[in-house]
């Protein structure tokens, strides 16, 4: 099964071609890379996946849905999922509440009355929510520190945090945009050993080419906003025209 489609997605600015006919496939439970050299789209390609930009010509289609004329809002609630460049956690939230937030929005059934009287729905409802919590806390090693401020954390605790509130609500397709930006040694091989272990489908953006190596199952090269290829890593590692423009 296809879970994302991207079909002859461009964009313009100006005079400028960001993305010029991209079109790629990604399988359902497969981890994908997009590389590539600063400037070639990839963060662009990101933004009309994920609905922060609309694209001037092509489509994006998930689970064969077509989402390019969707919000935001409607793609995540419809199961797709997006940490940025620029770690974006709550400061003044605990680690674990900024989880928890990300299944806030399914909301806790009866409304005012229910919080009044104290409803056993909800309670249980409340309950299952802080287990998600916990797992996958303990998913991303961030059990230790559930009651931390995320403000007071260096960044690379911060990109876990991320991380885990993206993959709080059960996501159908996660996007990763430089997942191991301000990451050690060893929590971005704890980063590959999550990503790999998922049971969902991923796309990420990553310069760590070892990382990209060692995690994706397929990937995707662009350059001056076209794809140059495509294919499994050792298929990259080998391809001539992408180590001229990157590797090389």
């Amino acid at each position: 099964m296809t879970m994302l489609a991207v079909e002859g997605v461009s964009v313009a600015f100006g005079g400028v071609r960001a993305l010029d006919q991209v079109s790629f496939e990604v399988a359902a439970g497969q981890v994908c890379g997009v590389i590539g050299p600063n400037g070639a789209g990839k963060t662009t390609l990101f933004d009309v996946v994920s609905g922060l930009r609309r694209p001037s010509a092509g489509r994006v289609s998930v689970a064969g849905r077509d989402l390019t004329g969707v919000s935001p809002v409607k793609r995540a609630r419809a199961g797709l999922r997006r940490t940025f460049q620029r770690t974006q956690v709550f400061g003044r939230l605990t680690v674990a509440d900024n989880v928890l937030a990300a299944l806030d929005w399914h909301g806790g059934g009866g409304g005012l009355a229910a919080d009044l009287v104290g409803w056993p729905g909800r309670r249980r409802h409340e309950g299952e929510r802080r287990e998600r919590v916990t797992e996958v806390l303990r998913l991303c090693g961030l059990d230790g520190l559930r009651d931390a401020y995320a403000a007071a954390l260096p960044v690379g605790q911060r990109r876990l945090v991320e991380l885990a509130r993206a993959l709080a609500d059960w996501p159908a397709l996660l996007l990763l945009d430089e997942p191991t930006s301000g990451l050690d040694a060893g929590q971005t091989a704890h980063l590959g050993e999550v990503v790999r272990s998922l049971d969902t489908t991923v796309l990420l953006v990553e310069h760590d080419m070892g990382f990209v190596m060692d995690t994706c199952d397929r990937i995707v090269v662009l350059d001056l906003g076209k794809v140059i290829a495509t294919g499994t890593p050792a298929e990259i590692s080998e391809n001539p025209v992408v180590r001229a423009a990157y590797l090389g």
